[in-house]
């Protein structure tokens, strides 16, 4: 079986302006995931907001069986052309796993056709991220609940349309829940949300949610089925009253 390629897409801007963020990821988000899926055996590349073209270019996405993408402070900043050329891939089969504060890029809020706005509060809360279906290949290995020991709360209402499979429920201190890890086929690709990391927090470096991740990029990887076909067909050679 061929390996699959991974492109992970970071804005890359947070890590770079000093503070807490630089100091919890100072080769940028996008370098900690990448050595995950390298070390589980998928072949990576990296793209950020300011190389050209947002670093997907129609070449690099050829090459791609599963986006991640993480964004946060430059949604807008995203070019309308970059954001339906991905549109389209998904919609051809490649998988997108949309990341956190991601929730609100161009691509995801397109694909939704919602506002995918949510309520949030940022104090570093306990999160229990529990497992509603655990027969899902994405929550393979991982136990009923998982523990983020600091985590900014994201809370419900979370305006997406209902989840084709929903895998993971978050409950935070403050009472708060949130539906965390969203399942949705959109064409031929598969979309997965999940919500647990921050810029701050060493949430991607957690065992468990690396485990997430790496079933993740598994359960979007394009799957080996016919493009359905469309448009007029000529009439069969039997016709049924």
């Amino acid at each position: 079986m061929s390996k699959i390629h991974v492109t992970v897409w970071n804005e890359f801007r947070h890590e770079r302006e000093g503070g807490a963020a630089e100091e919890c990821y100072p080769e940028g988000i996008h370098a900690v995931l990448a050595e995950l899926f390298e070390s589980r055996g998928f072949d990576v590349k990296t793209a950020t907001l300011d190389e050209p073209e947002h670093g997907l270019t129609e070449a690099v996405l050829d090459e791609t069986d599963v986006l991640t993408w993480w964004g946060h402070a430059a949604h807008e900043e995203v070019a309308d052309e970059v954001v339906e050329r991905v549109r389209e891939r998904v919609l051809d089969g490649m998988g997108l796993i949309v990341l956190h504060s991601g929730h609100f890029s161009k691509i995801f809020k397109r694909l939704m056709g919602t506002t995918c706005d949510l309520k949030w509060r940022n104090e570093g809360e306990r999160e229990r991220l529990w497992t509603v279906e655990p027969s899902h290949p994405i929550a393979s290995g991982i136990d009923e609940q998982v523990v983020v020991p600091e985590a900014e709360m994201y809370g419900e209402r979370f305006d997406v349309p209902a989840p084709d499979e929903l895998v993971f429920t978050s409950w935070f201190e403050g009472g708060e829940v949130f539906r965390s890890g969203c399942c949705y086929r959109r064409g031929s690709g598969r979309v997965f949300y999940f919500r647990p990391g921050h810029e701050t927090y060493s949430i991607y470096r957690q065992t468990e949610i690396r485990q997430v991740l790496e079933n993740a990029v598994e359960w979007a990887a394009p799957k080996n089925i016919d493009a359905p076909s469309f448009g007029e067909v000529p009439v069969g050679p039997e016709r049924r009253d």
